[in-house]
């Protein structure tokens, strides 16, 4: 009985996972549209190898924001990694956060439907970073309650996000 009950917060974690990663690429693939044919208008297909260069300045002022939002998306990731990968280390939770934000960047430049830049691959990847050293945090106060608390406060987000998506897209319909 003891196993069962270890499994229900890890299938929960999973699915809250799911449940991100689906939100993180219709936020970053599909630029929150429902209609594919209004990616096409974009065709924006670029690729920035210098980091912290085109990203940061915008109409001649240096904008931060895209960078610090890359960073404050990516931090479930990182936290989910923790809570499901318990017994991995550091650098082995960070190599999947890192693979997957360039998987991100690759399809942008492939099917044309945003720019590819190094500065959104690091900021992605240090936003995984935080969200490890959060968990970590978490683990040493809470103890082994932590997983049961950070599902219910993940829970909890992931409705409010979708919610709040949802009046966005009643909003703008």
């Amino acid at each position: 009985m003891k196993s069962q009950n270890n499994k229900n917060p890890q299938k929960l974690t999973i699915a809250l996972l799911v449940i991100y990663l689906i939100v993180l690429s219709w936020i970053i693939l599909f630029k929150l549209q429902f209609d594919i044919r209004l990616l096409q208008d974009t065709r924006l297909r670029s690729i920035n190898f210098i980091p912290f260069a085109g990203s940061l300045i915008v109409n001649g002022k240096v904008e931060l924001s895209e960078i610090i939002l890359n960073i404050i998306v990516f931090i479930p990731f990182g936290v989910y990694m923790s809570m499901i990968f318990q017994n991995w280390g550091f650098f082995r939770k960070i190599v999947p956060i890192f693979t997957v934000s360039l998987l991100y960047e690759m399809m942008q430049y492939l099917f044309a439907i945003g720019a590819s830049d190094i500065t959104d691959l690091i900021g992605n990847t240090l936003g995984g970073v935080i969200g490890v050293a959060i968990y970590h945090i978490l683990q040493r106060l809470l103890g082994k309650r932590t997983i049961k608390i950070v599902n219910i406060l993940a829970a909890i987000g992931t409705i409010l996000i979708i919610l709040f998506l949802g009046l966005l897209i009643i909003a703008n319909m």
